[in-house]
């Protein structure tokens, strides 16, 4: 055989199915890749699904106001700053109370000498009336003028507390402890009382969310709020603090007609003033809390004809189907109330290449636990 033939026979030796380059070439079939997560056991807490949108709201508002009119001489506090019941937040130019305070002293002074007087009067007229050494109408003139005197000095004291009440309001104190909003009047501006707004506090130590509920949810919250205190914590949005924690305090009286909803109130301590007035939050309102309750990551739970069902991972790599009845959903778990034990393993994703008795391969990200 010449050197060409050769070559060709080789050629097509190699073509031919089952050459020897195909040899040792066959291998077993990989297992379907997929993420898993052990069911585990924990206490989950029953809310109001969805989780209503709440306003934040000072606990109390005053509008601070001059209960005497004049000019401002002196503020003592900034815009925006913190005050403590009692704190002084004005000065009213205090010279015309001052003046009138010392001229109401002064009368009260001079007519209480004259009642004194009268009274020697009317003593001495007593006398004589009773010897029958002045007329009845002599006697009834001193007993007028010594009363009228006696009402002019009742007159005068009521003048002279007026006037040091009125010294008194020259300095506008802080009624409740709150913090400062924008000043209205600055010093220098004439104000007048009681019209004129100087500054508004709001008090927000504790302070409340509002927020709405569905009708169909009041029934629970009254039954669960009759047997315990309620939790109610509250998140926004890029919020670097814990959820503030408050407590339900008030249900609404009456149901609004044209939404169906209820209007509920938390108060929240708020020592660390992460809620501010006029703010919307996310209430999460914990009716009651499920202990011991077997749970899985929401994306585990499958649906199918017959309803909703998990892959389980067997001691084998494969994966059977099993039908489970669950419960709530709460962040990224979900209740399994049948079906499942805590310590399972069950398929999170890939579920779309599986059917039962099909092998898997764990991919690495997957977490034997998802345990807190």
């Amino acid at each position: 055989m010449n050197k060409s033939l050769f070559l060709f026979a080789l050629a097509v030796a190699a073509a031919l199915p089952g050459g020897g380059c195909s040899r040792g070439a066959k291998k077993s079939a990989a297992g379907a890749p997929v993420l898993v997560a052990r069911a585990f056991t924990t206490n989950v807490p029953v809310q109001i699904d969805p989780p209503p949108v709440g306003h934040v709201m000072p606990c109390s508002t005053v509008t601070v106001r001059p209960q005497i009119g004049g000019i401002i001489s002196e503020v003592h506090f900034k815009e925006g700053q913190a005050v403590r019941q009692g704190d002084l937040l004005f000065t009213i130019d205090p010279r015309p109370s001052q003046a009138a305070l010392a001229a109401a002293i002064a009368a009260l002074a001079r007519d209480k000498a004259q009642l004194k007087n009268a009274k020697i009067q009317f003593d001495r007229e007593q006398k004589l009336f009773d010897q029958k050494l002045v007329s009845q109408d002599e006697f009834d003139t001193s007993r007028s003028g010594m009363d009228a005197l006696q009402g002019t000095v009742l007159a005068d004291e009521a003048a002279a507390t007026n006037a040091e009440l009125n010294l008194g309001f020259c300095e506008i104190r802080a009624p409740i402890d709150g913090v400062a909003g924008a000043l209205q009047f600055y010093q220098g501006n004439v104000v007048k009382a009681p019209d004129d707004t100087l500054v508004v506090l709001n008090q927000i130590h504790p302070i409340y969310v509002q927020f709405g509920v569905p009708e169909q949810f009041l029934p629970g919250i009254r039954r669960e709020m009759r047997e315990h205190p309620l939790k109610v914590s509250a998140s926004f949005e890029n919020m670097d603090v814990p959820p503030p924690r408050g407590e339900l305090t008030f249900i609404d009286n009456t149901v609004d007609q044209s939404t169906g909803m209820i209007q509920l109130k938390a108060t929240f301590p708020n020592d660390d003033s992460a809620l501010w007035p006029g703010q919307f939050v996310t209430v999460a309102l914990t009716l009651s809390e499920l202990t011991n309750i077997v749970v899985v990551p929401s994306q585990a739970v499958q649906t199918g004809q017959n309803g909703q069902f998990v892959y389980v991972l067997k001691p084998d790599q494969t994966v059977e189907e099993r039908p489970v009845t669950i419960g709530i959903t709460y962040g990224a778990q979900t209740v399994v109330e049948k079906g499942l034990e805590a310590g399972e393993t069950v398929v999170i994703d890939g579920q779309l290449r599986l059917a039962p008795g099909v092998a898997v391969a764990i991919k690495s990200g997957s977490s034997s636990t998802n345990a807190p």
